[in-house]
């Protein structure tokens, strides 16, 4: 692993992380922030997942999470949206929501894609491993959040995995790909004409099959340009409240897509965290 860049910041590292994934066969970038503790401690670790044709850089820069990660003890790990490289596949058209940056959290299985576009198993198991190898982290203290393809990834990843994430959250996710355009042409870039396989990246279809956890923390900006056609949070909510799932669904009048709107409920996604962590 190699150190990109290391920032002393509210009293704790933010580091930027470079290293050669064998999951995606490609170097991947992350960025890691531990705040200060006592030399020997362990800390929760809160894993953010970005959202369209965003790096681990875009969170980093405009997230405003340092603080009060220092404040509450909190490890906070954002790693990439997709492979990137020389010979990584991308949109054939250029567009935005496929291919590079639009890696929607998935173990790719149609060419050209499957080749590098292991998002899910690099998400869910090579990346922690080496987190854990490299920082103070507790493994039986940590949580998920995401903003709109990347809150698509942590409600999947966070039902997938209840056990794991203690606490799971999103900010303007999209919460039922199978049903919008933007999860269809990715669900069948990436994983073909199979809508069974589809239903395992789906975070209401996953909840219809049976999939649980405790409660969910969703902000969704009413100002957003994608609400009605893109994000759908309605359906989630009929999802969780059939399945006895404790959804704090939230809409905020006047705020869009943009990090303005995240970095304004950071702070409370993450106290909610740590209420469980």
């Amino acid at each position: 692993m190699e150190t990109v860049s290391a920032n002393q910041s509210f009293g704790g590292v933010q580091g930027v992380y470079r290293h050669a994934s064998s999951v995606t066969g490609t170097d991947m970038v992350f960025s890691v922030f531990v705040p200060p503790h006592e030399e020997g401690a362990k800390l929760p670790v809160v894993w953010y997942l970005s959202g369209l044709t965003c790096t681990h850089a875009n969170v980093t820069e405009k997230g405003e999470y340092r603080r009060l990660c220092s404040e509450l003890g909190l490890i906070f790990v954002a790693p990439d949206t997709s492979p990137r490289g020389e010979g990584v596949a991308d949109d054939p058209d250029g567009a935005y929501d496929f291919g590079l940056g639009a890696g929607f959290y998935v173990d790719a299985t149609q060419g050209p894609y499957s080749r590098h576009y292991g998002m899910w198993s690099y998400v869910t198991q090579e990346l922690p491993e080496i987190v854990a190898d490299h920082f103070p982290v507790d493994q039986n203290r940590q949580s998920i959040m995401g903003h709109s393809m990347g809150g698509h990834g942590a409600l999947t990843i966070g039902l997938a995995y209840p056990d794991r994430f203690k606490a799971i959250s999103a900010f303007a996710p999209i919460v039922a790909p199978s049903q919008v355009s933007w999860g269809q042409k990715a669900l069948k870039g990436y994983l073909g004409d199979n809508r069974t396989a589809w239903r395992k990246h789906d975070a209401v279809a996953m909840i219809e099959d049976g999939a649980r956890c405790d409660a969910l923390l969703v902000d969704q900006g009413g100002a957003d340009s994608f609400l009605d056609d893109q994000l759908k949070p309605h359906l989630l909510a009929e999802a969780c409240d059939a399945a006895g799932i404790d959804l704090a669904l939230r809409l905020q009048p006047g705020y869009d897509h943009s990090y303005y709107f995240i970095a304004t409920f950071m702070a409370d996604h993450l106290r909610w965290h740590a209420e469980r962590l």
